[in-house]
């Protein structure tokens, strides 16, 4: 079994990702022929088909470098007739024929991954499961499934190497309204309250406060906007913790 060396040198293999990419894993159905987009080494797929989860996998990459190392890590694995590799640009690796029925996107910004479904809207037939990893701007993202009537199934949000990751795993499922306070905090994150939860928040909200207080001192001025912006997030997220 080939080994791959990992990201911050872990060593990942079929049986090993990091802590952020297994849970994610545990998100694809049983039987789902999964599109990794923005696939990198191509470590998701190749794990999922290695355990018996997917029954046949897409690797999209759009840049070269992990392009290869994907194809590299697929044919290691002796799984190249079931995980295809294509270079392409977002959901364009994407074919009719491959009969998609989970995405899995991960570890770019939520404002990235909202411009790759967004673009890439005609290629989404409504009927997948989309599993969302994004590294920050989860708000523009959860906006984007809401306009777009997807409903929010599950939300984690866990801390990997002093980061915070959360996961967002949704379904088109019609009409679905969230608040503001909603798109921003996560509606179930909201609910579960979860101690990763609570413990990112007062983080934010001591780095919100720290940022007006910094505003107040500074010497130029700070448009009006973006101070309400932050007052009001912290108010959210006073009242969230109180």
């Amino acid at each position: 079994m080939p080994v791959i060396a990992g990201e911050k040198g872990l060593q990942l293999n079929e049986q090993t990702l990091s802590m952020r990419l297994e849970r994610v894993a545990a998100h694809v159905p049983a039987g789902a022929r999964l599109a990794d987009i923005g696939s990198d080494h191509g470590y998701l797929p190749v794990a999922l088909m290695g355990r018996g989860v997917i029954s046949a996998a897409v690797a999209g990459e759009v840049a070269l470098t992990p392009f290869h190392a994907a194809e590299r890590t697929v044919r290691e694995s002796g799984q190249d007739l079931r995980i295809t590799v294509r270079q392409a640009n977002g959901l364009a690796a994407i074919e009719p024929e491959d009969r998609i029925t989970a995405i899995s996107i991960c570890g770019m910004g939520g404002e990235t991954i909202r411009d790759i479904l967004d673009s890439g809207k005609t290629r989404l037939s409504g009927q997948e499961r989309l599993i969302l990893q994004p590294n920050g701007g989860e708000q523009p993202l959860r906006q984007w499934l809401m306009e777009n009537g997807y409903r929010i199934l599950c939300e984690e949000l866990l801390r990997e190497n002093r980061f915070d990751y959360e996961i967002i795993v949704a379904e088109r499922a019609g009409s679905v309204l969230y608040t503001a306070e909603e798109l921003y905090f996560g509606p179930l994150q909201m609910q579960a309250r979860s101690p990763a939860f609570l413990d990112k928040w007062q983080r934010m909200l001591r780095q919100k406060q720290k940022n007006l207080a910094s505003f107040a001192r500074a010497r130029q001025a700070i448009p009006e906007d973006k101070m309400q912006d932050i007052a009001r997030q912290a108010r959210w997220i006073t009242e969230l913790l109180a």
